[in-house]
C-alpha cells in the first residue's frame, strides 16, 4: 500500500469505522454476545440481566466512551494545527491537569457535574494560560519551550490535586485517584449529554475556523496578509479546546495520549488538511477509545483505566514515529 492511496482515505470511511466498533463494542464485555444474540435480547427480551446489560448499562458507557476520544481527538488535531507543533497535545500543555484540579474542587465541594464541567473549563483555561506566560517569561518562543512550560504548569495543577486528595475530609481520596487515571465505569446518560453537547459545540465551531487553522499552521504573518485575526482565532481555538478537554475531563477523568497520537495516525491517512483532518481526527478517536475500553471490559476484565492502557500502545507509537520522521518537516509526517 503505498503513501499516495494512504492519504486519500475517505472521512466517510473513517466514520463507517467508527459505526462498526460502536457495533461491536455492544457485543463486548464481561457478557460477550452475538449479534443475533443481541438482537434477540433488545427486540424479543430475554434473560432480564441480560437486558440490563443491553439497554442500561453498555449504550451510556460506549457513547461516552466515544465522545471522549471524538472530544480528545478533535482537540489534539486542533492545538497541533495553530501551535505548529506535533508533540503538543492537551495533556502536554497543561489543559488536562488543570481541567482535573478543577473537577477535583468541585467533587469535594459536592457539586453537579454541570458546575463541575464549568470548574474543570476554568482550571483547563488558567492552565494553558500559566503555559503561555510562563513560556513568555522564559523568552523561548519554539514548540519544545512552550512543551517545557506546559510540563511545570501540569506539574504545579498535579501537585495541588495531590494536595487536596491528602486534605480530603470525606474521604473519597481512593475512589478520586482511580477515576483521575480515566475511566469510563459509571457513565449515565446524563454524562453523556455533557459530553455530546461539548463536542457538537466545539467541534461546530473548530470545523467553522478550519480554513484558519490550515493558515495558521503554515504561518502567522501569511495568516495575517490574507485577514485572519491571528491572536483572535488562536485563543478562540484554545478556548474551545479547553471546554472540549474539561467536559471530557469532568464526565471520564484524565485520559491521556489520545490528543497525541490520534492525529498523528489522522495526518497519515488523510493529509494535513483541516478540513479532512478534523473529522479524521474526530472519528479516530472514537474507534480508538472504545477500543480501550473493550479492552479493558472482555480481555483484561480488570477495569485498569484507560490512561494507562493508552500510555503503553502510544509510547512506542511515538517513539517510532519520531525515530521515522527525525529528518522529515512536521507537515511532511
Amino acid at each position: 500500500m503505498n503513501k499516495t492511496f494512504i492519504r486519500t482515505v475517505p472521512v466517510w470511511m473513517l466514520l463507517l469505522l467508527l459505526i462498526v466498533a460502536i457495533a461491536a463494542s455492544m457485543l463486548t464485555g464481561a457478557y460477550p454476545m452475538s449479534a443475533f444474540h443481541a438482537a434477540k435480547v433488545l427486540f424479543s427480551g430475554g434473560d432480564l440481566k441480560e437486558i440490563a446489560v443491553m439497554t442500561l448499562i453498555r449504550p451510556p458507557r460506549i457513547l461516552v466512551a466515544m465522545l471522549a476520544g471524538c472530544a480528545l481527538g478533535l482537540s489534539g488535531a486542533a492545538l497541533q494545527g495553530v501551535m505548529r507543533n506535533p508533540l503538543v497535545s492537551p495533556d502536554l500543555v497543561g489543559v488536562s491537569s488543570g481541567a482535573a484540579f478543577g473537577s477535583v474542587l468541585a467533587i469535594m465541594a459536592g457539586l453537579s457535574s454541570f458546575v463541575m464541567v464549568g470548574f474543570a473549563l476554568f482550571g483547563g483555561i488558567l492552565a494553558l494560560a500559566c503555559t503561555f506566560a510562563l513560556a513568555a517569561i522564559m523568552q523561548v518562543r519554539n514548540g519544545v519551550g512552550l512543551i517545557l512550560a506546559g510540563f511545570f504548569v501540569g506539574a504545579f495543577f498535579l501537585a495541588g490535586i495531590g494536595f487536596c486528595l491528602y486534605m480530603d475530609p470525606t474521604g473519597s481520596a481512593p475512589g478520586i485517584s482511580y477515576w483521575m487515571m480515566g475511566t469510563f465505569r459509571g457513565a449515565d446518560p446524563l454524562k453523556a449529554e455533557i459530553l455530546g453537547a461539548a463536542v457538537l459545540l466545539g467541534g461546530g465551531v473548530l470545523m467553522g475556523l478550519r480554513w484558519r487553522i490550515n493558515l495558521l499552521s503554515l504561518n502567522d504573518q501569511d495568516a495575517a496578509a490574507l485577514g485572519v485575526n491571528v491572536s483572535l482565532v488562536r485563543w478562540l481555538v484554545i478556548t474551545i479546546v479547553a471546554l472540549l478537554v474539561a467536559a471530557q475531563v469532568a464526565v471520564s477523568g484524565v485520559v491521556g495520549w489520545v490528543g497525541l497520537i490520534v492525529p498523528h495516525i489522522a495526518r497519515m491517512l488523510v493529509g494535513a488538511d483541516h478540513r479532512r483532518l478534523l473529522p479524521a481526527s474526530a472519528f479516530i478517536g472514537g474507534v480508538f477509545v472504545l477500543g480501550l475500553d473493550d479492552l479493558t471490559r472482555s480481555v483484561i476484565q480488570g477495569e485498569i483505566p484507560v490512561s494507562v492502557l493508552a500510555a503503553f500502545i502510544g509510547t512506542p507509537f511515538i517513539c517510532i514515529l519520531f525515530w521515522k520522521a527525525k529528518n522529515k518537516g512536521w507537515g511532511e509526517q
